[in-house]
């Protein structure tokens, strides 16, 4: 029995719906032994995903990026999020998808006429709360150790456990990652720097994971007049930027108050947080 895991509650297992507590996966499975896997999470509201056009292709990305064939198609996929939403009973919830290049005997190669592991399971969701959203984040900033294809949302996360951990041996909630000396990102989210009013974010690429919140933000800042930059970011930008926040499926949209131990700005969220935090919400509530 693992803590504070519902082990009754339902999962998908390679076709099949099965208690928690039930599921199997051998340990020659690719994904345990090499992380040779991709996963996705989609996040639902009262029930209803959201954005999940958008996170569904992501997984088709990922899945050509490694060359892992699965017979099921997008609507195949909507329909799983959908009826794994449906078991669970749950309102807000994630919908968590994994898929392995599957069982073999050990060998750094491909395997021939391997059939890929599907898991897929529904966690409860909490939004994040007032006090995030109403006094920010503190985050420090370290050197990205991760490997060059950041852009695949691979199993293999063990450069985004480090980083993680290294926030919260700093007592911080989150990281700023630097490469060469330019923001790639946090150790599980997308960062978004402000300067003189602008929205500014790292350009898509190998670098970064390109987070679904990615085009939500530019979609909610044209709505709300604010003007946005796709660029290289430096770390002195970063660490004198006028407002700094995070995005992720599970935070959402939060601002960062805190970096290196010095206020970001005033200390306080601001406008354009409060602006794109507005949109947010606004398109929530529209499911």
């Amino acid at each position: 029995m693992i803590p504070d895991v519902d082990c009754d509650s339902i999962v998908y297992l390679n076709g099949d719906y099965v208690r928690l507590g039930d599921a199997k996966i051998s340990v020659l499975d690719r994904g345990f032994i090499f992380g040779d896997g991709i996963y996705d999470v989609v996040p639902a509201y009262n029930g209803k995903p959201f954005r999940m056009d958008g996170h569904l292709a992501r997984l088709e990305r990922s899945l050509a990026a490694i060359d892992i064939k699965v017979d099921l198609k997008r609507s195949d996929w909507e329909q799983l999020v959908n009826d794994l939403i449906k078991r669970s009973g749950l309102g807000d919830c994630m919908v968590y998808v994994q898929v392995s290049r599957g069982v073999a005997k050990r060998d750094h190669a491909f395997p021939k006429d391997t059939k890929p592991t599907v898991f897929c399971m529904v966690t409860p969701f909490t939004r994040p709360g007032a006090a995030a959203r109403e006094q920010g984040l503190s985050t420090v900033g370290m050197t990205d150790i991760r490997w060059l294809r950041c852009e695949i949302k691979s199993v293999s996360l063990l450069g985004n456990v480090l980083a993680k951990q290294y926030a919260v041996d700093a007592g911080v909630d989150e990281v700023l990652q630097f490469r060469d000396g330019y923001l790639s990102e946090g150790s599980s989210c997308n960062i978004w720097v402000v300067k003189d009013g602008v929205l500014l974010a790292p350009p898509r690429s190998n670098l970064i994971l390109e987070g679904i919140r990615y085009g939500l933000l530019e979609e909610l800042a044209a709505e709300a007049g604010i003007a946005f930059n796709a660029r290289p970011i430096s770390q002195q930008e970063a660490e004198s930027a006028d407002e700094l926040m995070l995005s992720s499926a599970t935070k959402e949209i939060l601002p960062i108050t805190t970096h290196n131990g010095k206020p970001v700005g005033t200390g306080k969220p601001g406008k354009v947080y409060a602006a794109l935090r507005a949109g947010y919400d606004k398109a929530i509530a529209a499911l």
